[in-house]
């Protein structure tokens, strides 16, 4: 089987690439390149997006070279910035919280890369790539991504988004694999990314600079409109978070909500951080056709940590018992799963309408 595998330099992918070769498949390296000197500064930090892209190419590059597979880098820039950095600065200054990492997989990892790949001449049967999930036989046919077998290297999160098409065209080498394992077997074949640092973030540098707004000095206010301290972009905060605020009290604070309309960052107890009903727009769904009738099921409101639950999703609209869900942030993904840790679907978390 000819086989396009998603090189970043890291050792996850180089390992998906040795796999794939040493199972007797044709093996071609693809890398997205996405970072043009001069239009952003970045920073120090190991990312997907940043200057120190070039060393990962040369890494991605030699590594090919060193087990005889073929590799080429194609140039998508420009689609990268439009699209991505382009999402994050207007969702960012709606005063939600962008998940640039879940856009960048659906739109250009599994769809761009593949489409420009075959475009430039490279045949290929499957797209290949690093990431810690299974796909698997779901209901009425359907394919579905599975929670890795590594949970707390699980991305199944960062996925949802990936049509019926690129999931039957796609493999995940490690999907049953540890990350503990990944390395031993780098280390065991004399991999030089076996000791790599894994990336942590999509940005490398400042995410204001991405931004790109003025300083818009604002109210930090409680749940009653009570000015507590002041903020120098709303932007800078997001739902949830408790350092960093620049306000004190008795208890601490958190973060409720981002009011862009009216230029403040509303706080208040961790109790009052809980939401026990949220809805969610532009649902995908995966395991299972579209449903109008309640779904008992967990849900992921966030990448890290286990699906919480359970919950109830009934028309766009999940409903959280007892106490609620933490942090419940607007422009997030919220991902729902089945009891056998399949994707069921996900959408983005709506913004709660403001009085």
């Amino acid at each position: 089987m000819k086989i396009a595998v998603g090189l970043s330099g890291g050792v996850d992918s180089s390992v998906a690439a040795v796999l794939l070769k040493e199972a007797g498949h044709d093996v071609t390296g693809v890398t997205m390149k996405l970072w043009r000197e001069g239009r952003y500064h970045g920073g120090g930090r190991d990312a997907c997006f940043g200057p120190g892209e070039a060393e990962d190419i040369d890494r991605a590059a030699d590594f090919a070279r060193s087990i005889g597979i073929g590799y080429q880098v194609f140039d998508c820039a420009e689609e990268y910035d439009r699209e991505i950095v382009g999402y994050f600065r207007e969702t960012s200054l709606l005063g939600l919280t962008p998940n640039p990492c879940v856009m960048c997989n659906a739109a250009m990892k599994f769809g761009l890369l593949p489409r420009m790949a075959r475009k430039g001449g490279l045949a290929f049967d499957r797209f290949a790539t690093g990431h810690y999930a299974r796909i698997v036989q779901a209901d009425a046919g359907r394919l579905a991504i599975r929670r890795a077998a590594d949970s707390r290297k699980d991305q199944s999160y960062f996925l949802y988004r990936l049509s019926q098409e690129q999931l039957a065209e796609t493999l995940f080498p490690l999907g049953e694999l540890t990350k503990t394992e990944v390395r031993q077997i780098a280390a065991a074949r004399g991999l030089a990314a076996a000791d790599k640092l894994d990336s942590q973030d999509f940005y490398s540098g400042d995410k204001s600079e991405l931004i790109g707004a003025e300083v818009r000095e604002g109210d930090i206010v409680d749940l009653s409109g009570r000015v507590l301290g002041r903020h120098d972009g709303f932007w800078h905060y997001t739902v949830g978070q408790r350092k960093g605020i620049g306000v004190f009290g008795p208890e601490p604070h958190y973060v409720i909500r981002l009011d862009a309309c009216r230029n403040r960052v509303v706080v208040g107890n961790r109790q009052e951080a809980f939401s026990r009903v949220f809805a969610v727009e532009g649902m995908r769904w995966m395991g299972c056709p579209e449903r109008t009738e309640p779904i008992t099921c967990r849900v992921k409101i966030r990448s890290t940590g286990e699906p919480l639950g359970p919950v109830t999703l009934e028309n766009g609209t999940c409903h959280a018992g007892g106490q609620g869900l933490f942090g419940v942030a607007p422009g997030q993904s919220a991902v729902f799963y089945d009891d056998e840790d399949r994707i069921i679907g996900g959408g983005v978390i709506a913004a709660p309408k403001m009085d």
